[in-house]
């Protein structure tokens, strides 16, 4: 019997999380502006249902980084993750099978004997942390943001379209980016 990992979140009110996940083998699959657009949608659905404000994102090709701000004392952290992987991963396969595509056959994995699924997101919850400092907080919104210039992807952090950056470089008023998830910056207080 396989034994799937398990993470166990811890939240105080007022703790930002951040998460990290990665698709199937560390594929490049998020290359695909209509994919990211997706991507996106089923973000804004899941932080609408489940009650999370994104703070800050990038998506890279292999994987996504999420700095959410919980408004529930008691978030549903697993069941948010489900609600943006699972449909996505639908979404994604339905494409593939419309287009007949090889890709469609190199997701398909063998669970156990005659057993096979479709796996967009590698197996297990990823990577999750709370962030509770000001330092913390700021430090992973520059880690996220320098990602894709880490990577050499692009010169400058703003120059990559899948990313809050610009966001954050812009003054008040803040413009929102047709075509990426809606970014609700950070919460009151949160640099106090």
């Amino acid at each position: 019997m396989s034994h799937r990992k398990q993470i166990k979140h811890h939240h105080e009110p007022g703790h930002l999380h951040e998460f990290t996940f990665s698709t199937c083998c560390r594929r490049p699959l998020l290359t695909n502006d209509t994919w990211r657009e997706k991507l996106a949608a089923t973000l804004d659905v899941s932080n609408r249902e489940f009650r999370f404000q994104l703070v800050a994102f990038v998506f890279m090709p292999e994987h996504l980084h999420l700095l959410t701000y919980p408004l529930d004392e008691r978030p549903r952290f697993g069941e948010y993750l489900a609600h943006i992987k699972q449909p996505f991963s639908k979404q994604i396969k339905e494409i593939l099978v419309e287009s007949h595509s090889r890709l469609l056959e190199q997701l398909t994995v063998q669970e156990r004997p005659g057993k096979s699924c479709f796996r967009f997101w590698q197996e297990g919850p990823g990577y999750d942390r709370n962030i509770t400092s000001h330092n913390a907080i700021v430090s992973a919104i520059e880690y996220i943001h320098e990602n894709p210039l880490r990577r050499g992807l692009c010169r400058r952090a703003v120059d990559w379209k899948w990313s809050s950056a610009r966001y954050y470089l812009n003054v008040p008023p803040r413009q929102q980016e047709a075509n990426l998830p809606f970014i609700h910056g950070l919460p009151d207080g949160a640099l106090d």
